[in-house]
């Protein structure tokens, strides 16, 4: 028998409508939308985040490392190739429902370490989609500010431009986005067409005139005294450009979305993961070498017009203000876009995992609110950064990193648990790779961890707050018993009576005690039928579960055993059931529990015990508002 929850109240017009489409059903959540598609379709949703970093990936690398850029840029291909494609496609494999690594290594780190783990992992993945938004919107700003076609008056308005973007972009996830997909399939195709046109006319440029590569060659030669200089140097900078690799954790968590079973959806998203890395790879090549042997290394810095649009700049200069225009619209709007995925990765990844904690209102499993607060919280970040794409970098690299360093534990412990030695020792030297270049980033540009912390800190301190007071919730899902608890059951005539006790022993005195001191505290009569229930707490840090009673029969004593997250709301919900499944409201007795009353709450918090008689009283009273209907509690 399934126990109703408690339903959202949603009374009103603006409430109604903030609610509309809320989710309670973990499953229905887990197994994502009823409507699935090809994987390369697919690939396009989470390639407007992956591919629109080509819009300020090649001036962000030519800033970090000037002449060094395609060098630099040639090593973080390699990480993206033989180090996070793949982690990633083992996550696929041990992950397709879109969890992503934070649910392998939640599965390692039980109890509550593993969740607060989990919660500061989620401050990092909030670190990266929220810096996605605001990051891919100012350097949508940037473009239309530099077009040439743009009046003068909004020079100088990046930050109110950038406002206006996220505002939009927060209404459209406001008023609906079911066609998602079919708008990221038109966005990528053109502008990856796009951009193959820009790079294959500066090559074409770079043929015409050999003379741009000598100077760059001597370049090098006057500014390193050997190759393994450079080399070192390119691997020293290369951390910078961690941006080129963001999109991978995004492309596992959009899994629920492909079509097909189980093993086809894994094998789709193995596909994704694969032609993305290979397509992204070839485009930072190929774009990090044109850009810096054709621009001038000050058109990249603060205020020059490469600054965030390398690309773009290029466009305009060999193809024309009229092209250069198509591609900063195409380039806006990939953008734009990529913060949809982002905005999409949020509303998608917190409903998998606070609410389940009962860390976060129920409200969080509706679109809206959430859009409400992401969207402001956008904002806030837009403005303490001024809109400026360099400044919000290290941020954004900081939270990739983070995430893919996650996973490739993740998958380094998966495969040792498994006996898989060489795997084992292939993903621990990615993980270092990996842990490396996060802590040279770290280092270099610390305001990422400032941002994430601020996001672990309000995620930690909002989620305790809210699993307090919803702690005396029903929280139990389903009850189930098995043969011998339902033969106790069925036997049962008239009121049900049953005697809470907190298994230590468990020999005949501790039973036969509790059946006197029963009889003596309670005046219950010597011939009525009673039943002992006994409740374990094996993991207090969870919130949601499904009860499994158990009957077992001791010295003549009948007992329904039951393991669960917290006492009190198992011993209601056991009430409730019988009461559902016999007709009559029955009975449960207990002994006063003595103690401070604020250490006892501070117990059921975290272990799932404290001053369980009270509680269970308050569980039943929130749980049942009728009198007459709601089982009796006695203590004595």
């Amino acid at each position: 028998m399934v126990l109703a929850k408690r339903p959202v109240a949603t009374e009103g017009t603006l409430r109604s409508w903030l609610l509309e489409g809320l989710q309670t059903d973990r499953r229905q959540i887990e197994h994502g939308p009823h409507v699935k598609h090809p994987w390369w379709r697919v690939m396009c949703l989470t390639g407007v985040d992956y591919f629109s970093t080509l819009g300020y990936q090649p001036g962000i690398a030519a800033l970090a490392a000037g002449l060094l850029s395609p060098l630099a840029t040639l090593f973080l291909v390699g990480l993206t190739l033989l180090g996070a494609l793949p982690v990633y496609r083992r996550v696929a494999a041990e992950s397709p429902y879109g969890q992503g690594s934070i649910a392998m290594l939640e599965r390692l780190a039980p109890q509550w370490w593993g969740k607060i783990f989990v919660l500061a992992l989620l401050g990092f993945a909030a670190t990266d989609f929220v810096i996605t938004m605001t990051l891919s919107a100012a350097d949508a700003t940037a473009h239309i500010l530099e077009n040439p076609l743009v009046p003068d008056a909004l020079q100088g308005q990046a930050v109110p431009v950038t406002l206006l973007l996220l505002a939009l972009l927060g209404g459209v996830f406001l008023l609906g986005f079911g066609e998602a997909i079919g708008i990221a399939v038109v966005l990528v195709f053109v502008y990856l067409a796009l951009n193959a046109v820009v790079v294959a006319t500066a090559l074409l440029h770079v043929l015409e005139a050999p003379q741009v590569v000598v100077d760059w060659r001597d370049a090098l030669g006057t500014g390193f005294s050997s190759p393994l200089a450079m080399i070192g140097l390119s691997l020293v900078v290369m951390p910078k450009l961690a941006l080129g690799m963001s999109g991978f954790e995004t492309g596992v968590a959009v899994m629920p979305v492909i079509e097909g079973d189980i093993k086809r959806r894994i094998a789709g998203a193995r596909r994704l993961l694969t032609t993305a890395a290979l397509i992204m790879s070839v485009f930072l090549i190929l774009s990090s070498f044109v850009t810096t042997v054709l621009i001038p290394h000050h058109e990249f810095e603060e205020g020059g017009r490469a600054n965030g649009r390398a690309l773009a700049y290029l466009a305009h200069g060999y193809l024309g203000n009229w092209f250069g225009t198509a591609y900063d619209i195409s380039t806006i709007a990939i953008l734009w876009f990529a913060g949809a995925s982002a905005m999409a990765g949020l509303i998608n990844l917190v409903p998998r995992y606070l609410p389940r904690y009962g860390m976060a209102p129920e409200w969080t499993g509706a679109v809206r609110p959430l859009v409400l607060v992401f969207s402001a919280i956008g904002f806030a970040i837009t403005v303490i950064f001024d809109a400026n794409v360099d400044a919000q970098g290290g941020a954004y690299a900081t939270g990739v990193l983070v995430l893919m360093l996650s996973a490739a534990v993740a998958v380094t412990l998966s495969a040792r648990r498994r006996r898989q030695h060489g795997a084992t020792a292939g993903f621990a030297v990615i993980s270092l790779v990996l842990a490396y270049t996060l802590v040279d980033n770290v280092i270099e540009r610390p305001e990422g961890v400032k941002i994430a912390s601020f996001f672990i800190a309000a995620i930690i301190l909002t989620s305790l707050l809210s699993r307090a007071t919803r702690s005396t919730e029903l929280r139990v899902t389903d009850v189930r018993l098995d043969p011998l608890a339902e033969e106790f059951v069925n036997e049962a005539c008239g009121e049900i009576h049953l005697i809470a006790n907190e298994p230590h022993r468990r020999d005949q005195d501790e039973y036969n005690a509790k059946v006197r001191e029963t009889w003596l505290n309670h005046r219950l009569r010597s011939a009525e039928p009673v039943m002992f229930v006994e409740v374990t707490v094996p993991d207090a840090s969870e919130f949601e579960t499904e009860l499994d009673v158990r009957g077992e029969e001791r010295y003549g004593h009948k007992i329904l055993t039951v393991e669960s997250s917290a006492v009190p709301n198992t011993l209601a919900a056991i009430l409730l059931y019988l009461r559902e499944r016999t007709g009559g409201v029955p009975h449960i007795y207990f002994h006063w529990t003595e103690g401070n009353p604020v250490v006892a709450m501070l117990r059921y918090l975290v272990f799932g015990g404290g001053d369980v008689p009270a509680l269970t009283r308050e569980v039943l009273r929130q749980a049942e508002r009728d009198l007459e209907r709601r089982p009796h509690v006695h203590v004595g």
